[in-house]
């Protein structure tokens, strides 16, 4: 499934959604094996460019994703959406995706524009299973996904070097599963990982594209203030 159509078939899409761990492990098995990594993915700050977030509430049983279009060249918003849901799986580290997915495909399917590359607010192969967010969002959706992450998981990396751009390899062992990525001079790296239909190099080269100012990605910046704000209409907050 590689268009908006076939996001709009949510239903087939996420068919057999798994209610417990060892059903979610499973899955995962089933479908890291379909991981594209042979792509070197849209050239970074050509077309466009769709960040995805979420936020939830526990409390009332609420999740609120965010997806939001730019253009990859000048930055600018092209189109935005949300959606809220109920969140669908239990808090398992490792197994966010399975919390997330969901709500996010429907912000997804509900956009005009072909999304581009997608960048989530997580991880793709920089996961202790080879299968976060981003590569699990990409392969059920066909898209081109990175994962730029704000922490690096379980993994180690040499500090990169002070300047934008810097980068040091992610390790699990003596594997590469990511860069530790200096976006803005003597700023906390950010951990860039392929999602799926990416190569690594290609997604380090898109997450400096979206950084012009600040850590993180636009992409990012954008969707986590709006799935934010719709989880606080959800709620029935107002806004500040």
């Amino acid at each position: 499934m590689n268009d908006l159509q076939s996001l709009a078939d949510r239903s087939a899409l996420l068919a057999d959604w798994p209610a417990d761990e060892a059903s979610a492990r499973a899955v995962q098995d089933e479908l890291r094996g379909r991981v594209v990594l042979d792509e070197p993915g849209p050239r970074p700050g050509t077309g466009l460019v769709t960040g995805v977030d979420v936020a939830y509430d526990d409390e009332r049983d609420l999740v609120a994703a965010a997806a939001v279009v730019l253009d990859a060249a000048t930055l600018a918003v092209v189109e935005k959406s949300t959606a809220v849901g109920r969140i669908s799986f239990p808090y398992v580290p490792g197994l966010l995706a399975f919390r997330e997915i969901p709500t996010v495909v429907a912000a997804l399917a509900a956009l005009n524009s072909r999304p581009g590359l997608v960048v989530c607010d997580g991880y793709g192969m920089a996961h202790p299973r080879r299968f976060g967010l981003a590569s699990h969002l990409g392969v059920l959706t066909g898209l081109p996904t990175i994962g730029v992450a704000k922490n690096p998981f379980t993994f180690t990396y040499e500090e990169p070097d002070a300047p934008r751009g810097s980068a040091a390899p992610l390790l699990d062992g003596d594997e590469e599963v990511g860069r530790a990525l200096r976006t803005q001079h003597g700023v906390k790296p950010v951990y860039v990982s392929v999602g799926h239909r990416t190569s690594l190099d290609t997604a380090c080269a898109w997450t400096l594209s979206l950084t012009p100012e600040y850590r993180q990605p636009e992409t990012t910046r954008r969707a986590d203030a709006l799935c934010r704000r719709a989880l606080g209409e959800a709620q029935g907050v107002g806004p500040e």
